[in-house]
């Protein structure tokens, strides 16, 4: 076991303090921020003594809660916990631990006591440059596509895809990561040790192997409602931005949008057609102030270092982009039926008599125009080409 899950006593084992910690994670639900400022203002072994009868108790909850809270605590066996998570691969890592997410602490009191973490590679090194990519359960094609595209981008770039581990839109994410070579790491609302949901046991299992699996919850604990909604705030805290693909307006992805947003994170979504309900959500989120992206290069553009830029996208050069801008002028002046003689077109490209025809002898060994008694028209192919431009913006 590294990090936080070993060093104790002299005999190796775990120390006090450690399993105070562990403890209270089997005692005090996930986001407590009143509980969190327990740990923070008495320690863990001192939060536990309280709860244990040994002083008088803590301020900010009621005698019932206190009771369960009291009822919780006799139940829990923390060297078994951290016996099952060893024989599972799993290890425990708390605040001042080498391995530890410094930007996790950015949640204060509701930050979590300790992650248990599966998979070999250091949650730290790896937090440091991750993004999430979030979004509906019940995705569509398009989604499931967009976030698989995405979350490859972002992995053959070098970035870490964080996600819930659920189904649609997560699930896609992790694959295009995996698939791409590259890392992911799913963040759980409950024991690392048991996959959820269960038709994704092969997908976490890869995950465990090439990535990470992380939660804040003990071994075997189940998921409830309420922790997959705290459960946002890690993936929120863990990463440099969080990319929402499709999410109606009760969405949980947009709790992990909120969150970062209030993490000073980048908020970024993905557009969907105007007309789907499962993208109403993100466009709420463009319509305040998340950024639009459309690809992995949009993203690491916003999260990534100061240089790394997205490519400027263009519209195709047309062969009349390449003429000299007083031949486009000129061309541009012509109407789209009919002849017109020179002096009429010179007035109208705002140029003299004898510059427009030096232009449009220009044009014609081109083939945009031809000549037609006293007057100039278009040809076939420049009409094409004009009335291409003037449907742009």
């Amino acid at each position: 076991m590294g990090g936080g899950s070993g060093g104790g006593p002299a005999d190796g084992g775990p120390g006090p303090e450690l399993l105070a910690v562990v403890h209270l994670t089997r005692v005090l639900e996930p986001g407590d921020e009143t509980c969190g400022r327990w740990v923070r203002e008495l320690g863990a072994e001192e939060v536990l003594e309280r709860l244990r009868g040994r002083g008088p108790q803590l301020a900010g909850v009621t005698h019932k809660r206190w009771a369960g809270l009291r009822a919780r605590t006799e139940r829990a066996e923390p060297e078994r916990d951290l016996a099952v998570a060893r024989a599972a691969g799993v290890r425990f890592v708390r605040p001042g631990d080498a391995e530890w997410p410094a930007q996790i602490d950015d949640l204060g009191d509701a930050r979590p006591l300790g992650l248990w973490v599966r998979g070999p590679a250091s949650l730290r090194m790896w937090a440091l440059r991750s993004v999430a990519v979030v979004g509906a359960r019940a995705c569509t094609e398009y989604g499931a596509h967009m976030a698989a595209t995405l979350a490859a981008g972002l992995a053959e770039c070098g970035w870490v895809v964080v996600s819930g581990g659920a189904y649609g839109v997560d699930a896609a994410a992790h694959r295009g990561a995996l698939g791409a070579g590259g890392a992911t790491v799913a963040v759980l609302a409950c024991g690392v040790d048991r996959p959820y949901p269960r038709g994704h046991t092969e997908l976490i299992g890869r995950i465990a192997e090439q990535g990470l699996v992380v939660g804040e919850l003990a071994p075997g604990e189940h998921p409830t409602a309420s922790r997959f909604i705290v459960r946002n705030r890690v993936i929120a805290a863990l990463t440099r931005g969080t990319v929402v693909v499709e999410a109606a307006y009760r969405s949980g992805s947009l709790v992990t949008a909120r969150a970062a947003r209030r993490l000073g994170r980048h908020t970024i979504g993905v557009p969907g057609p105007a007309t789907s309900a499962l993208s109403a959500g993100v466009h709420e989120l463009l319509r305040a102030d998340a950024v639009l992206v459309t690809d992995a290069a949009e993203v690491v553009e916003l999260v990534g270092d100061m240089g790394e830029l997205a490519p400027e996208r263009r519209g195709p050069v047309l062969p009349r982009d390449l003429l000299d801008p007083a031949a486009r002028h000129v061309l541009a002046a012509l109407p789209a039926r009919g002849a017109v003689p020179a002096d009429g077109i010179a007035r109208d490209a705002q140029t003299t008599e004898d510059d427009a025809i030096a232009r449009l002898y220009e044009l014609r060994s081109l083939g945009y125009v031809e000549r037609h008694g006293d007057g100039w028209k278009l040809t076939r192919q420049a009409m094409l080409s004009v009335g291409a431009d003037r449907g742009r913006c």
